[in-house]
């Protein structure tokens, strides 16, 4: 007998043995359990259980292929490196041999060097022999050298005494001649600057001859240009005196026709008077005592009338044209004069 409790009720349930009650205990639980995980099938969970253990044996299977591949190819890798370690021993043995070899030949060739240099050992302690006596010689020459090489440096300090006195010689000399140069340089450049100077002060002279000549070319042409106008203005005013004059004979001839047109005016106005009966009949002079004056009723006088009419008309035309003919000469004159104002 077991109870089972719910969030509503409990249920009461009852088992013939304890295995029963198991199973129902493990099925209870497996149902809730797929209740939890949203599933509805028991069988498809089982179904699915089952392909994930067979996906399971097979991956283990598959794991274990693998493994026994490795195996294999490790087992050849094995066997493989035994063939190139019993390859390598079989070289190291000969290297080996080789190494023993060399060892007797350098074991020869020790021996053999060893006799040549007791050989050698013996030529050398002659020779130090020799050389200890030649090295007596060599030093009494040594001292005789530092003798000569002390009596060659004193010769040298007085060499060296001399000739730094040759240096201070030169050097003084070059100092003076670096002086001359100087002065040289500086006699040369004050000759360039007066050379500048004379040069500029002959083109300046020989500008001053050429604005003198230009000038006085130019004085001249203006001379000339001068009398040019003085001989045209003597031309001009004896042309001038030429017209006063002809205006003066005009003016004169002028005023003898004004008067002879005016006394003729006098006589004819006096002729024209008609005259009565038993007037006496003026006296007009030398020229005019012949001259017979007609009656008023004479158709002659009227002509006679008529022509001096005509011919008064015809002097006052002649007075009117000597007028202008006098204000033109005038004029004419006065421009005259006005073109001799001008120069």
């Amino acid at each position: 007998m077991f109870c089972l409790k719910t969030l509503s009720k409990t249920y009461e349930m009852s088992a013939s043995d304890t295995k029963q009650r198991q199973e129902w205990t493990t099925a209870i639980q497996t149902a809730i359990r797929l209740h939890v995980e949203g599933k509805t099938s028991l069988h498809k969970d089982l179904k699915m259980k089952r392909r994930e253990q067979r996906e399971q044996r097979e991956k283990r299977q598959q794991a274990k292929e693998e493994e026994l591949h490795r195996l294999r190819a490790l087992q050849e890798e094995r066997e493989r490196k035994l063939a190139e370690l019993d390859l390598l021993k079989e070289a190291q043995k000969q290297a080996q041999a080789l190494l023993e070899q060399d060892e007797q030949r350098r074991r020869q060739q020790h021996e053999q060097l060893q006799r040549a240099l007791e050989v050698q050992l013996r030529e050398a302690e002659e020779a130090r022999v020799s050389m200890q006596a030649e090295m007596a010689l060599k030093e009494q020459e040594a001292e005789r050298q530092r003798k000569r090489i002390q009596e060659l440096e004193e010769m040298q300090k007085r060499l060296e005494e001399a000739l730094q006195l040759e240096i201070k010689a030169r050097r003084d000399e070059e100092a003076f001649r670096y002086a001359q140069a100087g002065l040289l340089a500086e006699e040369e450049e004050k000759m360039k600057a007066l050379m500048r100077l004379q040069e500029e002060q002959e083109e300046y002279i020989l500008k001053t001859q050429r604005e003198k000549q230009e000038l006085k070319q130019e004085m001249e042409a203006k001379s000339r240009s001068l009398d040019e106008a003085q001989r045209q203005l003597e031309e001009v005013r004896a042309n001038r005196h030429r017209v006063d004059q002809d205006v003066v004979a005009a003016q004169r001839k002028l005023r003898q026709a004004s008067t002879n047109v005016k006394h003729w005016n006098v006589q004819m106005n006096r002729l024209m008077r008609p005259i009565g009966p038993g007037e006496k009949r003026p006296s007009l002079g030398s020229s005019f005592s012949s001259f017979q004056i007609p009656t008023q009723r004479d158709p002659g006088l009227r002509l006679r009338r008529r022509s001096g009419s005509e011919d008064q008309d015809e002097e006052s035309k002649e007075n009117v044209d000597t007028t202008a003919g006098c204000d033109l000469e005038k004029r004419h004159s006065h421009a005259s004069n006005g073109d001799m104002d001008i120069p």
